[in-house]
């Protein structure tokens, strides 16, 4: 699967991290790839010290020494939000903009506020923000995905909206936790109504305990990981894996060094599975 899927976390995992812890670790454990959602107490990936314009020859001198990418920088504008319309499509557009200049193929955009389906959501409106995003995107050859998150967990949901959105640079962002968490989808159901349009996947566990979900490290939830990267696979799926560690939100959890050693070692576990 190393030469078949490529593997990456998600900065989000590692929020008291430098830029230079992160690459080191990605370096050495081996990993393709580095997402970026925020470094150290900045959030939004423009403003973070790497990406600063001053920096950003630097850091793309440096990925590169070190043969690594970013695939996915991973935006926080809510495409649902009626009342901060102009503030999601800027953001999505300056993510877009810094994705151009540092040779990024993907950005991450939200029809919905939470993995959990929450109020209702007005998909017109979701769908007309995330056409503006893929047309501003297009020229440039980015791909702005949109994630199984909310409403749109609900695969056949997802599905009709991309259909319907019609950009020949729309594609979705898999988070294998939320159609089969939310919605009680197999791998199976949920790639029959997404398959050719998952362009990125984000990978984590979990349990139910009283009620709330509890992330736990891969392998020690009952989320059915092997079975989507089988799915994945059989699919002819060859992008990114992106291990979404969320301690940025919820500090309780396990520390990253933990974390990002086990990835790899229960990755290579599974690999040899499929």
């Amino acid at each position: 699967m190393m030469n078949i899927m490529k593997l990456a976390f998600s900065t989000l995992g590692c929020p008291g991290w430098s830029w230079e812890e992160i690459y080191a670790t990605a370096k050495d454990l081996g990993l393709d790839g580095i997402e970026i959602r925020g470094i150290e107490e900045e959030i939004f990936a423009p403003k973070t010290k790497p990406f600063k314009p001053e920096n950003i020859q630097k850091t793309i001198e440096r990925l590169n020494q070190l043969k690594l990418e970013i695939p996915m920088l991973t935006t926080g504008a809510f495409l649902f939000d009626e009342e901060r319309e102009e503030e999601a499509l800027a953001e999505s557009k300056t993510y877009i903009d810094l994705a151009d200049r540092i040779g990024t193929p993907y950005i991450r955009v939200l029809g919905d506020r939470d993995g959990a389906p929450g109020p209702k959501r007005n998909l017109e409106f979701v769908k007309s923000q995330y056409q503006k995003v893929c047309d501003y995107a297009r020229d440039k050859g980015i791909t702005p995905l949109i994630e199984t998150n909310g409403v749109l967990a609900d695969s056949s949901v997802m599905a009709r909206f991309i259909r319907e959105a019609d950009r020949p640079n729309a594609g979705v962002l898999w988070d294998i936790h939320h159609p089969y968490r939310y919605f009680n989808e197999s791998p199976e159901m949920t790639l029959a109504n997404l398959d050719g349009t998952i362009k990125y996947a984000h990978i984590k566990d979990s349990v139910m305990k009283e009620g709330q979900v509890a992330y736990r490290m891969l392998g020690y939830g009952d989320v059915p990981v092997l079975d989507c990267l089988k799915q994945l696979h059989r699919n002819g799926y060859n992008g990114y894996v992106s291990l979404e560690w969320v301690k940025r939100w919820c500090p309780d959890l396990q520390e990253p060094g933990v974390v990002f050693s086990h990835y790899i070692s229960y990755m290579n576990f599974l690999i040899r599975q499929i």
